[in-house]
């Protein structure tokens, strides 16, 4: 019978695998660690501390899981990874552990991570999310489900990036990125509806288009009015007939909430420094 696990791998006594699970050569997995059925780990793989796999996820070589955060407030604390299903976890990516105790970094299910890319400590990555080569995740991201971050970037810390969002690669990513959008640039600006996400979602269709002519109709009020955000948010509230766009409505609102850093910005009022939006 072929053994699923290699004879190099050093699996501590500890760890729970699911008699599924294949190992690779060299890969290293700690005591407090759990991963489900048909998961496949591959060589020289690190997972460590308190973290969870769920089923069907590939993990490619020298992906290390699970290990302390980068923060100098960590003090030690039992904190963890969790992570769904179906998930693509590419070469060299990282994923850090949260920062106190009882604190999670949560990876969704069906997620592409490409490869080198990180994340950081109490990170929330949602569904069907991908994260392309070089992306850099500081800690308290929150991003939500089918939003795509193109490579070679940085992500700001508490920085939130919404649902179908596209950013560009190698932009500067500071501030929440707003649900639907297109982003790109240093500094970074709303530049489009994210068209193609749009329609590959099925929004375009939904109810005869309606959904989304009241998402064209809701950019135009944000980036092409010449209206400052509380006023263009007063205009979106008369056209919030539909989730997404009310969806977009709460976003921007909870945006200007500390921690959270205020949400990127469309253009500059003309002989103004004050941003739209």
């Amino acid at each position: 019978m072929k053994t699923l696990i290699h004879h190099t791998a050093a699996i501590h006594p500890g760890a729970e695998l699911h008699p599924t699970v294949e190992v690779g050569p060299y890969a290293v997995i700690g005591r407090e660690v759990k991963v489900g059925p048909e998961t496949t780990i591959g060589a020289h793989v690190v997972l460590e501390g308190p973290t969870e796999i769920g089923a069907r996820n590939q993990i490619f070589p020298g992906a290390a899981i699970g290990l302390e955060p980068q923060d100098l407030k960590y003090d030690g604390g039992s904190s963890m990874v969790k992570i769904g299903d179906g998930n693509r976890i590419r070469e060299y990516v990282t994923i850090n552990r949260a920062t106190r105790a009882g604190e999670a970094t949560i990876i969704g299910n069906n997620n592409l991570l490409m490869a080198y890319a990180h994340v950081g400590h109490n990170c929330i990555i949602e569904d069907s999310v991908t994260i392309a080569n070089g992306v850099a995740l500081a800690g308290h991201i929150h991003i939500e489900s089918r939003a795509t971050i193109s490579g070679v970037l940085g992500v700001h810390q508490f920085v939130h990036i919404g649902k179908l969002a596209m950013v560009g690669g190698m932009s500067r990513i500071a501030r929440d990125v707003p649900p639907y959008m297109l982003v790109e640039g240093n500094p970074a600006r709303v530049r489009s509806l994210n068209i193609v996400g749009i329609r590959r979602a099925g929004i375009a269709q939904a109810e005869q288009g309606q959904v989304y002519r009241s998402l064209k109709k809701a950019f135009r009020i944000l980036y092409r009015s010449d209206l400052t955000l509380s006023q263009a948010l007063e205009q979106l509230e008369l056209i919030a007939d539909n989730e997404h766009v009310q969806h977009l409505l709460q976003f921007l609102r909870m945006s200007q909430v500390k921690p959270r850093r205020g949400s990127i910005p469309g253009r500059q009022l003309p002989n103004s420094d004050e941003e739209i939006c």
